[in-house]
């Protein structure tokens, strides 16, 4: 002890050092334990220069020695200075547990006030300065430096009324000024967007403060999607809406409640626009759920005889031979090839609920779908449990057609539906003539086993509720 009573200096810096060492050395995920160290520190510094006779609170007693009075002053300042350090540290640790991220930047505002209380107490305990006379002066220094920074305090306010109210967080999706982008931090300034083309867009608090802030992260389980379609004027509207309502029963991934729909939202000279809409419930899927709806609503309009263009019907002789060739697995064949399937093709028509293809039957033909929604359900177990939908131009019984095995799944109609049937040795001749054509039911096939077990691999695990009997027989 009495070595450090004869070298205060020298053990308060190199706790300094020591601290300065273990807050840069320690892992910043650690952040308790930093602070925690950082506070014994600070502690044991304090009770360092106390023991030396050197008091944060009074002007140093050493005048006869001016070295002991220069370090003495020094020690007394650093004392100030790093007792708001750790205070700092610990209040914005106490923020960002309550409030999270957006505490950062109150703990920058209430870290500046108390470094600015540490300052002015420095001046009046260690250096005995007038402080009321540097209070005077510095509150003009405020006022003209207030003028001078008015815009930059505008942001520092609004940033802290932005962090109070939370109308979004880091890693929301909003749109700000209509600036559309990921937030990535909000500091004492501005907010920091990541925007879909992979630039970063700065806008000013203040900004974001009067502007309208559409948050597209909130309800964080229900996020609108929707898509608008132009269609022409001579064309029905139920025909174009039923049309609609089909692309979204198509898709299994938009929720069912609220329900999904099809409006007609403008009619122009030429042209009417509709909207089909719903919600999903995972943001990042949003952009996929919408190229699907555009390709769904194309083909269900296809096969509902409309077209987009001004000319606008396909006839209804040719329905067989224009499906031909949406159909993926019959694209290698030429023209000819194709005309002649479409004249063997034969139409059936199903009715909403009703089974096309059921579980563990080898059909006598390939199926294709015209118009309508089918679903496709695999045994779980314990039930059915759906592995996907499809809609105008996809194909079933591809198995029986490779090697009659049964089908797995079973088909069933979600809406009123025309499916052609092809037969099993006509296709089995255009796979021998074009092998493209195996190659491509053998594709298919893959892919749809591979979703089969993608869906029960989703199935929640059901939970066994047990009582408190049971509870006490596992002890």
């Amino acid at each position: 002890m009495s070595l450090i009573y004869d070298h205060p200096l020298s053990w308060s810096a190199l706790l300094l050092v020591i601290d300065a060492l273990l807050w840069h050395l320690a892992p910043l995920q650690h952040r308790v334990t930093r602070i925690g160290l950082r506070l014994a520190l600070f502690l044991m510094f304090s009770a360092v220069i106390i023991n030396a006779g050197v008091s944060p609170l009074q002007a140093p007693l050493f005048a006869d020695d001016r070295v002991a009075q220069l370090g003495a002053t020094a020690l007394g300042i650093v004392w100030w200075l790093y007792a708001a350090r750790v205070l700092t540290e610990v209040i914005g640790l106490v923020l960002m547990r309550r409030i999270g991220h957006s505490g950062r930047l109150l703990q920058d505002v209430i870290g500046a006030l108390v470094f600015l209380v540490a300052i002015v107490a420095a001046a009046g305990y260690v250096l005995e300065l007038p402080v009321k006379g540097l209070l005077a002066t510095s509150g003009v220094v405020a006022i003209v430096v207030g003028l001078a920074l008015q815009s930059t305090l505008s942001d520092v306010f609004s940033g802290i009324v932005l962090n109070t109210t939370k109308p979004y967080q880091v890693d929301d999706f909003v749109v700000i000024d209509g600036v559309e982008g990921k937030v990535l931090d909000i500091d004492w300034r501005a907010t920091h967007l990541l925007t879909s083309a992979g630039t970063t867009a700065v806008v000013p608090n203040s900004v974001a403060a009067k502007a309208k802030i559409v948050n597209l992260s909130r309800p964080n389980n229900m996020h609108g999607v929707s898509i608008s379609i132009q269609v022409p004027n001579h064309i029905r509207p139920r025909r174009v809406l039923d049309a609609l309502d089909r692309t979204l029963q198509g898709s299994s991934t938009l929720l069912l409640n609220p329900a999904p729909k099809a409006v007609l939202k403008e009619a122009g000279e030429t042209m009417s626009e509709y909207v089909a809409s719903g919600f999903i419930a995972e943001l990042g899927k949003k952009g996929e759920v919408r190229n699907q709806l555009f390709d769904l609503a194309h083909r269900h309009l296809e096969a509902a005889g409309i077209s987009r263009q001004l000319d606008g019907v396909i006839e209804p002789s040719t329905r067989a031979r224009a499906l031909l060739d949406e159909v993926k697995i019959f694209r290698s064949l030429d023209e000819d090839e194709r005309d002649r399937l479409a004249q063997a093709m034969v139409p059936q028509q199903y009715a909403a609920g009703q089974v096309v293809l059921e579980l563990n039957e080898v059909p006598d033909s390939l199926f294709v779908i015209a118009t309508g929604v089918v679903s496709a359900t695999v045994p779980d177990g314990t039930g059915q449990t759906e592995a996907g939908r499809m809609g105008p131009s996809e194909v079933m019984g591809e198995q029986s057609i490779l090697t009659d095995t049964p089908s797995q799944a079973c088909f069933t109609a979600l809406t009123s539906c025309i499916i052609y049937r092809i037969d099993k040795s006509l296709t089995r001749d255009c796979m021998a003539q074009r092998g493209e054509v195996g190659r491509a039911l053998n594709k298919l096939q893959a892919v749809r086993q591979q979703n089969s077990r993608l869906a029960l691999m989703a199935m929640p695990v059901p939970i066994k509720k047990g009582g408190f009997l049971g509870w006490l027989q596992k002890r």
